[in-house]
């Protein structure tokens, strides 16, 4: 690859507070391209702001909002890393290949793993505010 071609970022000079503004940046990219591209990513934030109020009604403490909204975000990270397998993946081509595709089924096996994390944090929580645990 010629130099010309080759990205112009240069990660030598990219430290302290140069490199906390770029990661700051390349996180906003990177969070508005999965809004727009994945709709799975933009249904959960819309599970999550629908789960705002009665997390707040579940929640007996401060902390208890937390964990539970923790818990919510944990499933926006494990989305973004399998987004980011399968974009890795559909890089490196189109055509089926055993492996791309086990690849493309463990990292929706931890969204589905993060969902039930999800589930299991939300009805302890609410059973423990109905005083049934």
């Amino acid at each position: 690859m010629s130099q010309e071609t080759e990205s112009s970022f240069d990660k030598a000079s990219n430290t302290g507070l140069r490199h906390l503004i770029n990661a700051t940046r390349f996180s906003r990219q990177g969070l508005v391209a999965a809004f727009r591209r994945e709709s799975a990513f933009r249904q959960e934030i819309v599970l999550i702001l629908v789960l705002i109020p009665p997390g707040i009604w579940i929640a007996e403490s401060p902390v208890d909002f937390v964990l539970l909204m923790a818990v919510c975000l944990l499933v926006l990270v494990v989305e973004l890393l399998n987004s980011a397998v399968e974009a890795a993946i559909d890089r490196i081509g189109n055509k089926h290949h055993p492996i791309s595709a086990l690849a493309k089924d463990y990292g929706s096996a931890a969204v589905m793993i993060s969902l039930i994390i999800v589930g299991m944090v939300w009805l302890v929580m609410l059973l423990a505010r109905l005083d049934i645990l």
